[in-house]
């Protein structure tokens, strides 16, 4: 088991690595890794602890911490959606760190507290293959490749927006597309 500290650790290793910090605040960043201890725990990975996992690793893979949303919130506010990262400004107390809005879309939110349906995924145990709506994604840039509903909106190599990935499209879909 990871203890506080570790998990401090590693979370500003990626805070540094980003160009990004942890927050000031020593009582919330307290709580946030504890929070991170518990769902490491429960789980098995480091669900976000401010927003509610299905503790299906798969249903949860964006908001395992640093999640999905963390780049684009500290960009545009200066803080993640619980305020764990922070930009330098925000750490420095320069500036105030104001609602930021979710980002993670309604559709796996609803799946995470169990309203929404959630096909079973028995191909997986059967061998089976079974349709999905993930599509090839690759980064323009850097030519990192993704298997996802939508693509990422930073790359995690070159850190390039989303505008930069482009679907790849596979022999037989592309063959289907063209009839």
């Amino acid at each position: 088991m990871s203890s506080i500290e570790e998990i401090k650790r590693r979370a500003e290793r990626d805070a540094k690595s980003r160009g990004f910090y942890l927050t000031s605040d020593e009582e919330l960043l307290d709580g946030l890794l504890k929070g991170l201890k518990e769902n490491l725990d429960r789980y098995g990975y480091f669900s976000c602890p401010c927003r509610i996992a299905s503790g299906k690793f798969e249903l949860d893979r964006d908001i395992i911490c640093p999640c999905d949303y963390r780049d684009p919130d500290v960009l545009e506010f200066g803080a993640c959606y619980c305020s764990l990262y922070v930009d330098k400004e925000v750490y420095n107390t320069i500036k105030k760190v104001e609602s930021i809005p979710e980002r993670r879309p309604e559709e796996l939110q609803l799946r995470a507290l169990g309203l929404e349906e959630v096909e079973e995924e028995e191909h997986l145990h059967t061998g089976e293959l079974k349709e999905t709506s993930r599509k090839l994604y690759y980064c323009k840039v850097c030519g990192y490749v993704t298997f996802r509903d939508n693509p990422s909106y930073i790359c995690p190599i070159c850190q390039a927006k989303r505008e930069m990935f482009e679907e790849i499209v596979t022999t037989q879909e592309y063959r289907t597309r063209l009839l």
